[in-house]
């Protein structure tokens, strides 16, 4: 899973808080992409935080940096919506449609703003900024509950991947999960950031290869339906403790920028 969404949140939650420069952010999003278009949902939106709108030449994202100061926000959220779990979005409308077809967002509610990152050619990126209502309060997971509910999904998943005997039908399994790890982007992250959210931020992507490879059937060897459905339900559990680490990693990141933003 590409998560954009999560470096967009913590590099701009750090140059808000004069915690790194624009050039760093800048950089920092160029990972998900050479080339970066801003532009925004509609036309009230568009003349709301002054960045072009649907049908105009998209702006680079320096410009939105200035948006979002301009509008007022202090610091975003993650969200990685999946069908029947759409906390963040806020209810219905356009931005939760493409949150949720795209798999993640940027929410900067104090700004009242959403941002969603769409690949749209090799190399460039397109984040579409939509204005929205109030928000309701971002729901607060500990990290460490974060992190151990994804170790405990992770021990009761691979039980379960044993009895399906996925390892059997796929002897080259270890080879595949370490292909897909190091097939990740390399992230950069502000400095000081708290190494324990990195380590689950790296483990997510980790327990992310694995679940990619077990839902992928071997050439020949495709699962019946009965099988398939028992796979998935065994998996879901790891799938929500992936997005669930993630989300409360990056938040903690954005808590700890503000944090020493404040003592400073």
């Amino acid at each position: 899973m590409p998560m954009p969404s999560a470096t967009m949140v913590v590099w701009a939650s750090a140059w808000l808080h004069g915690a790194a420069a624009s050039d760093d952010v800048l950089d920092a999003l160029q990972t998900w992409g050479e080339v970066q278009e801003i532009r925004a949902a509609d036309e009230e939106s568009a003349a709301r935080v002054d960045l072009p709108g649907p049908d105009e030449t998209p702006a680079g994202p320096a410009l939105l940096l200035g948006a979002l100061r301009k509008a007022g926000a202090t610091g975003g959220e993650l969200v990685l919506p999946v069908a029947g779990d759409v906390r963040g979005l806020g209810g219905a409308g356009e931005f939760s449609k493409h949150a949720l077809r795209v798999g993640e967002a940027a929410v900067l509610a104090d700004a009242q703003l959403g941002l969603v990152p769409e690949k749209i050619a090799e190399g460039i990126l397109r984040w579409t900024v939509y204005g929205l209502g109030e928000l309701p309060p971002a729901e607060h997971l500990p990290i460490g509950e974060a992190e151990h509910g994804m170790s405990s999904a992770m021990r009761e998943a691979a039980t379960a991947l044993v009895d399906l005997g996925v390892a059997k039908q796929r002897p080259g399994v270890r080879e595949e999960i370490a292909n897909a790890v190091a097939a990740r982007p390399e992230l950069d992250w502000p400095a000081d950031i708290p190494q324990r959210t990195l380590r689950i931020l790296q483990r997510a992507a980790e327990v992310e290869a694995i679940l990619t490879v077990a839902t992928e059937d071997s050439p020949g060897g495709a699962l019946s339906a009965s099988a398939m459905r028992a796979r998935t339900e065994a998996l879901k559990p790891l799938f929500d403790s992936v997005r669930a680490a993630r989300r409360a990693s990056v938040a903690e990141m954005v808590r700890v920028l503000a944090e020493r933003a404040a003592q400073s």
